[in-house]
């Protein structure tokens, strides 16, 4: 089952501003940094923002990340229950993810948590 909500999105304007911002003022780290996928968290803590440099999010992605011990099982159980997924698992460059979306048609993203690099 899903045990751990991994990173939140925060659209910003200017990247390397809120970077800093992030260091700066609350003391966060910087704890990945690939392209334009960059996460901040205070030390210690499992969960991170994402800083996205865009406009808005694409309609109904809230890009949440949530992580899952076992991403086949835990889809299962999720159909079982009725949930409706919008991807199904799909590797990518960062690991396999699959999609599905919430009452409101607001999707969340889920991940093995062993395909997650820290």
């Amino acid at each position: 089952m899903i045990n751990e909500i991994r990173s939140i999105p925060v659209i910003v304007s200017d990247l390397e501003e809120a970077i800093s911002w992030y260091q700066e003022k609350l003391g966060f780290e910087v704890r990945e940094r690939d392209g334009h996928w960059v996460t901040v968290a205070p030390e210690g803590w499992t969960s991170e923002i994402h800083l996205c440099k865009m406009d808005e999010l694409e309609p109904g992605n809230t890009g949440i990340l949530l992580l899952a011990d076992n991403l086949e099982d835990t889809c299962k159980e999720l159909k079982d229950k009725g949930v409706e997924f919008t991807q199904e698992p799909s590797k990518k460059a960062g690991g396999t993810i699959a999609k599905f979306k919430d009452l409101s048609g607001n999707v969340l993203w889920l991940m093995s948590k062993n395909e997650y690099k820290e």
